[in-house]
């Protein structure tokens, strides 16, 4: 990001001109000079970089980078960056004394983390010079959006971003104030309220005083912890602010805030900068918000799509790129899935919108030294949430290679840099599989395996589809589906006060529904658990409040289009074709209510709420929970999708008791929400608990989840 020129103080009161004031620039440009045929004392040195032109072909009007290409004695200046395109990649020298376009990367401070403060060692020396967040002026502000707010939304569906700049621009910038110091980002005076809540989620996780060690090069499961606690803060922070009421002019933003604190925390892996992958984060991994690409280290700006840092040669500095961020905010292209066509950054005055030329300068120049040093990119790519208008999911699509780079004129009518990327070979599908994803909703290609199309006929909100291409099986054993709870008899309670929210219930509102949820909503405005709560009361069927009431969120339906797919070695399961976010609903476990003292043994579709689960947060250990009366659901004969749903050691799925209550009678039903984020067609699993007291005929059988956590056991 583009640093100010001005000064933090201001003088005032009349000027002394009779004084002489020492005018000394901010910032030198020095220009390098290519060596001439070996003759001179600085035929010895070997240029750090070798400036080799760009090789076509080229798009139609493109035009290769001066100065990489030789201007002619008849080209006037203007005409220097339209020069012929060279001979078949030949490198053209430049004659002195006409300066190469190429600035050393500006030294910036060093962002406020442990790991950006080190080294990295090859060959060479890595420094940790790289954009921050932070854009440095008088007034101390920070800008966070690439043109776009992020929100709690249902993940149904995603749609490639193909939003050109023009549009971005157009939106409004939200400017946020920072705290003085070495953290200066964007806080609020109520963390001060949470930091007892926040030392919690962090002790309950081990996330106090991480080794050092495994902090600059962490593993999977850290990370995982640390995407997980963001989310959780991130949820009840929202949910805090919600109780607070809507404050004209006030925007918050949970997602800054909870990264803020977790960075001054120390709570963040992967502090050690890096070419390459990252430990810990896999190709296919989803991200919801920018700030988790910062909290695993896989993208360090929160704004800037193009993250660098500077590599020692010779005693000089040039940034290389290491991470890129295409997300559609500028007029990128995509081909098939394995190529990237990028724009470059800039060419927008941010104090009053004015279109310009792009400069090859910071990101851009990191780009074109790593087309020539011929280093690999990280590519996070994100995509629309089909439901929202302007969310984002991002996947992370693995290593690329720049392969050619030219100069065109944009929608804007000013030159724009573009970069061609290459997916490096032999890594996993990433961005592919959610293209295949894409064709079978729009039905350019069919589900390879597909047995029914719909196994609920017609009974959800979408279809769901059987699936089955590891062997013959044609499908599980008969069931009636059944989309909810059904209940013989209701249990009686005490008469319970019903809601009159005919817009639907509001947070710090005096509604009955939010006083039994402990004076909070549970649900986000677009259907996010915010915390784990015993119990959750949603409204019942004697409340006035609509349908759409952000209190009847398991009321509602299916959101995401599930489907049931034969694993290789578990029988059936259960995925999703759509992304997942953390606290996400995504189906009820229904069937029918039995008495504990009629389970079969061999029945294998039994839902226990009376067993023990493992609590979401660990350590210090809350109460478990605790529900009112009894409640064993047996889907063997009559359920839903939830029924396929199998054990796992280490699940992404847990199940939250949900109250409704109508009058005099207490309906209790079982809602399955996302831990984390979960990707694509990977398997839902939960665990299915320990029974409280060990009874004949329940039987141990063989856990196959193959987490590193399996207890080799589930009941």
């Amino acid at each position: 990001m583009e640093d100010s020129l001005g000064s933090d103080s201001v003088p005032s009161g009349p000027i002394d001109k009779n004084k002489v004031f020492s005018i000394k620039p901010l910032r030198c440009l020095v220009p390098i000079f290519p060596s001439q045929g070996g003759s001179g004392p600085s035929s010895t040195q070997q240029s750090p970089f070798a400036f080799v032109s760009p090789t076509g072909p080229f798009p139609p009007g493109a035009a290769q980078f001066f100065p990489f290409v030789s201007p002619t004695p008849n080209d006037s200046p203007n005409q220097r960056q339209t020069s012929s395109v060279p001979d078949n990649g030949k490198s053209y020298a430049i004659p002195s004394p006409v300066p190469l376009n190429s600035f050393r990367t500006p030294i910036s401070a060093p962002p406020p983390d442990n790991g950006a403060k080190g080294t990295t060692t090859t060959t060479t020396t890595m420094t940790t010079t790289a954009p921050t967040a932070t854009r440095r002026s008088s007034k101390n502000v920070i800008p966070y959006d690439e043109g776009y707010t992020q929100s709690d939304g249902y993940e149904n569906g995603f749609t490639i971003d193909t939003e050109d700049s023009g549009d971005a621009i157009k939106r409004k910038r939200k400017i946020r104030k920072t705290v003085k110091g070495a953290q200066a980002v964007a806080v609020s005076s109520s963390e001060v309220d949470i930091d007892p809540l926040v030392n919690h989620i962090l002790k309950s996780f081990r996330l106090v005083e991480i080794d050092t060690i495994l902090q600059a090069d962490s593993n999977h499961e850290l990370v995982q912890r640390v995407v997980l606690v963001y989310n959780l803060l991130r949820r009840k922070i929202t949910q805090l602010d919600d109780a607070k009421g809507v404050i004209p002019g006030i925007s918050r933003r949970a997602d800054l805030r909870s990264g803020t604190i977790l960075m001054n925390k120390g709570a963040r892996v992967n502090t050690k900068r890096r070419v390459g992958p990252v430990p810990g984060v896999d190709i296919g991994d989803v991200f919801f918000f920018r700030m988790e690409l910062c909290l695993v280290g896989l993208h360090a700006p929160i704004m800037a799509g193009i993250d660098y840092l500077s590599f020692k040669v010779s005693g000089d500095e040039e940034p290389i790129a290491v991470s890129i961020v295409s997300a559609g905010g500028y007029e990128d292209e995509e081909d098939d899935g394995e190529v990237i066509i990028y724009s470059g950054q800039g060419g927008v005055q941010r104090s009053d919108k004015l279109l310009m030329d792009q400069k090859l300068e910071r990101g851009n120049l990191a780009l074109e030294k790593s087309l020539h040093r011929g280093n690999e990119v990280r590519v996070v790519r994100g995509l629309k949430d089909g439901t929202s208008a302007t969310g984002k999911v991002y996947v992370y699509d693995g290593l690329y290679k720049i392969h050619e780079s030219w100069i065109e004129k944009g929608k804007s009518g000013c030159n724009v840099f573009k970069y061609k990327l290459i997916r490096v070979s032999g890594q996993p599908e990433g961005f592919m599989l959610w293209k295949s994803i894409q064709q079978w909703r729009d039905g350019v290609t069919a589900r390879v395996g597909v047995i029914l199309p719909d196994l609920t006929s017609g009974a959800e909100n979408l279809p769901i589809c059987l699936v089955n291409d590891v062997d013959s099986e044609k499908g599980p054993a008969y069931f009636t589906y059944l989309p909810s709870l059904k209940y013989a008899k209701p249990y009686g309670t005490s008469k319970s006060l019903s809601c009159r929210c005919s817009n639907g219930c509001q947070p710090a509102s005096p509604c009955p529904c939010v006083e039994k949820n402990n004076g909070y909503l549970p649900y986000s405005s677009t259907g996010i658990l915010l915390s784990h709560n015993l119990i959750v009361h949603e409204c019942g069927p004697s409340c006035l409040c609509p349908p759409s009431c952000r209190n009847r969120v398991s009321q509602t339906g299916l959101k995401l289009r599930l489907e049931v797919f034969r694993t290789k070695n578990k029988g059936w399961g259960l995925r999703s074709w759509d992304p997942i976010r953390a606290g996400a609903f995504i189906c009820e476990y229904a069937g029918e209510v039995i008495n504990e003292s009629g389970i079969d043994s061999d029945d294998n579709y039994v839902f226990d709420a009376g067993r023990v689960f493992d609590p979401l947060e660990l350590v210090p250990t809350d109460e478990p929970v605790k529900i009112p009366f009894p409640l064993v659901v047996s889907a063997k004969n009559k359920g839903n999708v939830g029924r396929f749903m199998n054990h796992s050691c280490s699940p992404n799925v847990y199940w939250q008791p949900i109250m409704r209550e109508n009058e005099e009678e207490s309906y209790l039903h079982v809602g399955l929400y996302a831990i984390k984020h979960i990707g694509p067609l990977q398997e839902l699993t939960f665990n299915y608990g320990v029974p409280r007291v060990e009874k004949k005929g329940i039987v141990k059988k063989k856990c196959l989840c193959g987490s590193s956590n399996c207890k080799g056991f589930f009941y």
